[in-house]
């Protein structure tokens, strides 16, 4: 095993699907969907968008520490559920930061949207009432300030920084923090990603800018659950959701001094930017990603059992990735999943969901299926549409590509 290729030693996700990993695994493997009506604000009689996917909430009791009065300081809901999935994720890793450790500790862990609802709040009032902000209301929304809080929460004092690669956050955390640990900067790296971007003026602006998800002109709203179908050819946008995702890597040398055996790792991974449009994906460097993270790993393409899609369920993001998948695996391209189909997109911590989704799947010996799905014949691929499908996978690659021309590609490798 390459030293230099970190494992993976825990982690944990929030998502549409549910607050604890159990239940999630549970309704994706069944073919269920997260996504229902809209109900983080009183909607607007016009107002475009109205269903989303949300987290459900969190039973405090259960988690005293997130019913402390320092945190009802921390309004933006990015706060609690960042700390909790790392909290849950240290917990499963079976690692302690203690004082001899915490300097080998980094974080990478961050945000695409932050704690804008925050800013968005205090403006609201300060135009209606004249109150000036309340003086956390910056805290709030600096998005390092998560990284920031989960290092007091921790203990780390390793390495920190924040990985913003819009849609593709989660997934760049993981390589950053990958590369700390190459460059013998950290042992351990705390990665993943969180995002609450359920407020008003982001989901109109993304309606605007036909991104999300909206009925054909003169057709009635269909079901939440049926709105949301990567690859399909009746996909009308993405569908805006939330949640959070931790994955703890770390050095192979690092694990063994613990007494680890972990069952997955890093065994690849790319990163390129398109130099194109600032939403539409460019072919040729979303290609080049999939196919250096798979060089990467020192594998072949038909090494690849499986693949988890970035899959946002536009038009031309789906039809450009289906088609980077062909150009790379040829007539040979594994069956692909697309789990925004049941937890929607939510941002930067799509992708940190997405590869937990994935690393279960491998350790359960189950492709999760790709929901609503109505074969498109401009992309050609085998989305799973049947159900979950039991596959041993030894290698899985997970794309993920991000407003801007954020281009970040992972494989998995399945060790124990």
């Amino acid at each position: 095993m390459d030293r230099q290729r970190p494992v993976i030693l825990g982690y944990d996700a929030v998502s549409p699907l549910g607050v604890e990993m159990e239940t999630q695994w549970d309704r994706a493997s069944h073919g269920a969907s997260g996504i229902g009506p809209l109900t983080r604000f009183p909607l607007r009689e016009r107002f475009p968008v109205r269903m989303a996917g949300q987290v459900p909430e969190i039973v405090a009791d259960d988690y005293p520490f997130l019913a402390s009065r320092d945190m009802a300081l921390w309004t933006s809901p990015v706060f609690k559920h960042a700390l909790l999935v790392v909290h849950r994720a240290l917990k499963k890793s079976g690692i302690e930061v203690t004082n001899d450790i915490s300097h080998r500790v980094g974080i990478t862990f961050s945000s695409a949207i932050g704690g804008l609802d925050a800013v968005i709040r205090a403006d609201r009032l300060l135009v209606s009432e004249g109150k000036l902000p309340h003086p956390f209301t910056n805290p709030n929304s600096c998005i390092n300030m998560v990284g920031g809080k989960i290092s007091i929460m921790t203990g780390a004092t390793g390495p920190i920084t924040s990985t913003i690669t819009a849609c593709a956050t989660g997934s760049t955390s993981m390589i950053i923090g990958a590369m700390l640990i190459a460059q013998g900067m950290a042992d351990m790296v705390i990665c993943g990603a969180v995002d609450f971007p359920l407020i008003e003026p982001i989901l109109g602006g993304f309606a605007t800018m036909n991104g999300a998800y909206r009925p054909r002109e003169g057709q009635p709203e269909e079901p939440p659950e049926k709105a949301s179908r990567p690859f399909s050819i009746n996909r009308r946008g993405f569908i805006v959701s939330e949640g959070a995702g931790c994955i703890i890597i770390a050095g192979e040398d690092f694990a063994q001094a613990h007494g680890l055996i972990p069952r997955l790792e890093m065994a690849g991974w790319a990163m390129t930017s398109d130099a194109h449009h600032f939403v539409a994906p460019n072919p040729e460097t979303v290609r080049r990603c999939i196919a250096q993270s798979i060089v990467h790993s020192g594998l072949q393409p038909g090494d690849i059992d499986a693949v988890n899609a970035h899959g946002t369920s536009t038009k031309i993001g789906d039809r450009i990735e289906g088609d980077a998948l062909k150009d790379v695996f040829g007539s040979g391209v594994p069956p692909v999943s697309a789990n925004k189909s049941q937890t929607g997109h939510a941002m930067g911590a799509s992708s940190a969901i997405e590869i937990i989704l994935a690393m279960e799947g491998m350790i359960h010996d189950t492709l999760l299926p790709t929901i609503n799905y109505l074969p498109d014949p401009d992309i050609a691929i085998d989305c799973v549409p049947e159900g979950a499908r039991a596959v041993a996978q030894e290698h899985v690659l997970k794309n993920a590509f991000g407003f801007g021309g954020c281009n970040s590609c992972i494989v998995l490798r399945r060790i124990a």
